[in-house]
């Protein structure tokens, strides 16, 4: 399976497949495709891992576009401005991310829920109790939101993020939440009460704009029933 990523900050994921081979996503997920391309939204997984994507924030179906003959492609692109971000996993290697950033993925790649092992980071982590856990073998795509940081931490390297700027990190990684310390830094520093603590080993990738920050910025600007 090769692909090409282009554009910048709206960019789309050409997936080029051979006779046979197969991508799929969530239901509604593509742009366009060649015309040998065959479409297919089922339940993959049965109905318990339709219920999990369901829980994690995804779809109760997928649909699967597979080559029937010769070679062609299909094309994913961004919900917002941000960037995709393409893994390929070896067999058993997962990776553990927001909910919605999940773009597509090869047929062999298991897309499922992962639930906070701590009260406080399910609470107060940003994403809720669920976020959504790709298993490999197999290439997969996610859409983070603005521009992506990525770091590779030490055992014990640790560091503070304000919660929803973290997208996606190692099954290895430690995720946490701390409260900001001291009265003035929380009524004043425009932080909020919470941070996350991400600790290694493992790789951890930041967003520079998540999406209810986007929002919030664009809230001034729309609307009202007076206008």
């Amino acid at each position: 399976m090769d692909y090409t990523i282009q554009g910048t900050v709206m960019q789309s994921c050409e997936v080029a497949l051979d006779q046979g081979e197969s991508v799929y996503t969530e239901a509604g997920g593509m742009a366009w495709m060649t015309a040998n391309i065959e479409m297919e939204t089922n339940m993959k997984g049965g109905l318990l891992g339709a219920l999990q994507r369901a829980v994690s924030g995804e779809s109760l179906f997928v649909t699967t576009y597979r080559c029937s003959s010769g070679s062609g492609y299909v094309t994913f692109t961004l919900e917002s401005p941000g960037n995709i971000v393409p893994i390929e996993l070896d067999p058993g290697q997962s990776l553990i991310c927001q909910r919605d950033a999940f773009m597509c993925a090869a047929e062999s790649v298991t897309l499922e829920m992962h639930m906070h092992k701590r009260l406080g980071a399910a609470l107060f982590g940003g994403e809720g109790i669920f976020m959504q856990k790709v298993t490999g073998p197999g290439h997969a795509f996610f859409e983070l939101a603005g521009e992506i940081v990525e770091y590779n931490l030490e055992a014990g390297q640790t560091l503070k993020v304000d919660p929803g700027h973290v997208a996606m990190m190692d099954p290895t990684v430690d995720f946490d939440i701390t409260c900001v310390p001291g009265i003035r830094n929380i009524f004043l520093s425009g932080e909020g009460l919470f941070l996350a603590q991400v600790s290694g080993p493992g790789r951890v990738w930041l967003q520079t704009m998540p999406l209810p920050n986007l929002a919030m910025r664009l809230i001034p600007y729309l609307p009202t029933s007076n206008d």
